[in-house]
């Protein structure tokens, strides 16, 4: 009977010291979990751009409707032709929209009236460019072989340079997201002793040009000049959250 009190007690000490142990140590965890400093930073990058989009559209309209788009057709034909001739590979152009709409004649008031008075197709082609220093030269080009519309320009990175560029500002990010740690740890009077976690989350936003004025200047055929473009800078831009510990 003394024996098994005797195992009793020494199995009671041991699951004691045990709860002791386990205790201290989630104390121990807790206040690492509370000795942290949460912080965020944020970096830009500006690079010029090396990729352009280009919208052209080719508009007829006739009362005809099967008149309205084999001229609509042979146009487009053209105006492929002649980039084509430009230099621009045949992979790098592509159909984005085709439309048939009707046009109904209005009355003195402005009222619609039911009777239909003409067909509009649009066929809208996108010419992605590797160049941008020939962006005027294209538009001129798709414009004097029938194009009567240019409906956006959008000028970007390519992957290898937006890749560079957002490293470059995740960089930025972290040495920011870090010298303001030291600032704080330094006015707490403590040492940062590491990292907890990191959160990463990244911005790009193209170049978008003024259209109106594109094919304003674009229409003007007779011209001997070409057709200014100016891409501009793109901005590339990052933010980082970091929970650094500290003691």
């Amino acid at each position: 009977m003394m024996k098994k009190m005797r195992f009793f007690m020494v199995a009671l000490v041991l699951a004691m010291l045990a709860f002791t142990s386990c205790a201290a140590a989630a104390v121990t965890d807790t206040s690492l979990t509370d000795n942290v400093i949460h912080v965020s930073g944020s970096g830009t990058v500006t690079g010029t751009p090396n990729r352009v989009h280009l919208a052209f559209a080719v508009e007829t309209e006739s009362p005809d409707v099967k008149a309205a788009q084999a001229d609509n057709a042979a146009r487009m034909s053209a105006v492929v032709d002649a980039l084509v001739a430009a230099g621009v590979p045949k992979d790098q152009m592509k159909t984005t929209g085709y439309s048939i709409y009707p046009v109904y004649e209005s009355t003195t008031n402005g009222i619609l009236d039911q009777k239909i008075k003409t067909y509009q197709v649009t066929n809208t082609l996108q010419v992605t460019l590797k160049d941008v220093n020939q962006t005027g030269k294209i538009i001129d080009t798709a414009v004097s072989a029938g194009a009567n519309k240019v409906n956006s320009i959008q000028f970007m990175l390519s992957d290898e340079q937006a890749l560079a560029l957002r490293s470059e500002a995740l960089r930025k990010a972290v040495l920011g997201a870090r010298t303001d740690a030291d600032i704080v740890a330094a006015s707490l009077g403590v040492v940062i002793t590491g990292t907890k976690n990191a959160e990463i989350s990244q911005g790009y936003t193209p170049v978008a040009y003024d259209n109106s004025l594109v094919t304003l200047s674009a229409m003007t055929k007779s011209s001997a000049v070409p057709t200014p473009i100016q891409p501009g800078d793109v901005t590339v831009t990052a933010q980082v959250s970091i929970t650094y510990t500290f003691r």
